[in-house]
C-alpha cells in the first residue's frame, strides 16, 4: 500500500496534474477518432515526475477508457502495475482463479487510497467497466514502456492467450 501511497500523492501534485491534463487531452482525441475503440493511451515520460518515482517504476501511462464499456480480459507476465484512478471511476476487476472480483475505484481524492488506486501483480488477469463516462487512469508498470507485454485470451479458445509488446498498438 506504500508504493501506492506514493504514487498518488506524486500524481497529486499541482504541476504533474497540468502535464497530464495535457496529455489526456490527446488521448482523449485519439479515442473519439476511433469510434470502435474501446480505450486509447499514451506513455508518460518519466522525467515528468522529476525523479519522484520508486526505483521500482520503469513507464507510465495515461488511459482514457470508453464510457459504458467492457475493455476485456488482459494481463501483463512481465510488470507489476499499479494504477490510479484520476478522472472518473469504474469498477477495476480481478480474476482470483473463480470468478471477476470488483474494485470500484475513484477520483475523488478524499476517498480512501484503496478506493482511488490498486495494484496488480504480474499474471494477473483484469478488465475495466466503464460506466457512463468515459474513465481516465494513470498507470504505472515495473518495466520500461518498449518492454510491456500484453496477453489477452483467444476468444475461441481461452486456454489459449495472444500476447504482444504494448506498445506496438495504440487503440483496442
Amino acid at each position: 500500500m506504500e508504493i501506492l501511497q506514493i504514487l498518488d500523492t506524486i500524481v497529486r501534485q499541482q504541476s504533474i496534474i497540468s502535464l497530464l491534463e495535457q496529455l489526456i487531452v490527446r488521448v482523449e482525441k485519439k479515442l473519439s477518432s476511433d469510434r470502435g475503440a474501446l480505450l486509447s493511451w499514451e506513455t508518460v515520460p518519466l522525467e515528468v515526475f522529476s525523479k519522484t518515482l520508486p526505483n521500482t517504476i520503469k513507464s507510465s501511462w495515461v488511459f482514457v477508457l470508453r464510457a459504458n464499456s467492457c475493455t476485456g480480459a488482459e494481463r501483463h507476465p512481465n510488470s507489476h502495475q499499479r494504477m490510479i484512478s484520476f478522472h472518473g471511476s469504474g469498477d477495476l476487476q480481478v480474476w482470483d482463479g473463480e470468478k471477476w472480483c470488483s474494485n470500484l475505484l475513484v477520483s475523488d481524492t478524499s476517498a480512501q487510497i484503496e478506493k482511488r488506486c490498486l495494484s496488480i501483480p504480474p499474471t494477473t488477469w483484469h478488465q475495466a467497466v466503464v460506466p457512463e463516462n468515459n474513465w481516465v487512469v494513470v498507470s504505472f508498470h515495473t518495466v520500461l514502456a518498449n518492454e510491456l507485454i500484453e496477453e489477452r485470451p483467444d476468444p475461441n479458445d481461452p486456454q489459449l492467450t495472444y500476447k504482444r509488446k504494448y506498445i506496438e498498438k495504440q487503440t483496442l
